[in-house]
């Protein structure tokens, strides 16, 4: 954590010398709060990493100056220093939700905007990332994921408004079909690319994971957008679903309540106190198995107020899941504790310890 302390330290020195024009040892010294003794240091390592700072005499006071333009490259491309420190901030982030198509073309950007710094400095400001970690999202493809051929045949189609002949894998139909689609936008959602685009065939939008396709031909064809095309990608769903929205009632218990409360989940939402602690989030969106997933997350904790129909699909779902555990369990004819033809068993007992 000191080594953290410093490089933030340094990297609000930095910026205060940007944002002031000037400042004086004591000055950054009562900011950071530390000695002028630990400023002086920090000065003397920016300016051992390669950044132009300087200090002038001034109202019988010294100064310290960062030059003007510090980077020529940056200052001609409109960049600041805090903007080039955000942007090496946010690289964890913006590098964990990179989909397969577009993280090469991320890392060469990346790579490229380092190359106008000099050695010390692009030390320097990688340390910053090492700040901020961000963790992958659950559920990522393995594999590459969409190709990059056929998400660049994609933005081309996109672009020009052609359409699109496929050959798409359905998990939900477990089939390989061929579509012709107009193609209104690609979504990025739970760690994947997916297509938003109106299927002729059947009069709606349709949502495509763009991982999944498995051929793809742009046509000469162009179309001219419907009325869906407006629609956000998911804005129905907890997931990347799409579906009719309907009003939606869950009551949470007051041990989950602060975590319930604190959050967005949906632009719907509305919230309500229950009795006894527990709340009652509102939302209206579509019941499927991303919001069924998520209800069920919470356990026992999370309970469908309405509508009936998602009440009785989540109890569906809790039997089905029980019953995958009960005919494997013998709790009224457990097994002796210990058969000296067999190697030592353990069996759970009341108080959840496990016994020899």
């Amino acid at each position: 954590m000191p080594r953290h302390a410093e490089v933030v330290r340094q990297w609000k020195i930095l910026l205060e010398l940007e944002a002031s024009r000037r400042s004086t040892i004591d000055r950054l010294a009562e900011m950071c709060r530390v000695s002028t003794r630990t400023i002086r240091r920090d000065l003397n390592a920016l300016q051992e990493a390669g950044f132009p700072l300087y200090d002038e005499r001034a109202e019988g006071r010294v100064f310290w100056k960062l030059t003007g333009h510090p980077f020529r490259v940056l200052s001609e491309m409109g960049f600041t220093i805090s903007e080039l420190s955000a942007f090496y901030f946010s690289r964890a982030i913006v590098e964990a939700i990179a989909c397969a198509p577009f993280a090469a073309d991320l890392k060469s950007g990346i790579d490229k905007l380092a190359g106008v710094l000099t050695p010390r400095m692009q030390a320097f400001l990688d340390k910053l990332p090492d700040l901020l970690v961000a963790k992958d999202e659950p559920g990522r493809p393995r594999a590459a994921g969409a190709e990059p051929k056929t998400v660049g045949r994609l933005m081309d189609a996109l672009t020009s408004q052609r359409r699109v002949k496929m050959t798409y894998h359905s998990f939900s139909s477990r089939r390989v079909k061929d579509y012709l689609v107009e193609p209104y936008r690609l979504a990025y959602g739970q760690g994947a690319l997916y297509l938003f685009a109106y299927v002729p065939e059947y009069m709606q939008m349709r949502t495509f994971a763009v991982g999944r396709i498995k051929n793809l031909n742009v046509l000469e064809e162009r179309f001219s957008p419907v009325g869906a095309a407006s629609e956000r990608p998911f804005a129905n769903s907890l997931g990347v679903h799409s579906g009719k929205p309907v009003a939606v009632e869950i009551e949470f218990a007051p041990s989950v309540a602060p975590y319930i409360r604190e959050r967005e989940w949906h632009h719907s939402q509305k919230i309500r106190e229950g009795q006894d602690g527990a709340i009652v989030l509102s939302l209206k969106v579509s019941t499927d198995r991303a919001l069924e997933s998520w209800i069920l997350s919470f356990g026992p904790f999370a309970r469908v107020l309405k509508p009936a129909k998602l009440s009785e699909q989540i109890l569906d779902e809790i039997e089905e899941t029980r019953e995958q555990y009960i005919p494997r369990m013998s709790f009224e004819s457990p097994q002796p504790l210990y058969d000296a033809s067999m190697q030592p068993t353990f069996h759970w007992g009341h108080d959840g310890g496990s016994r020899c």
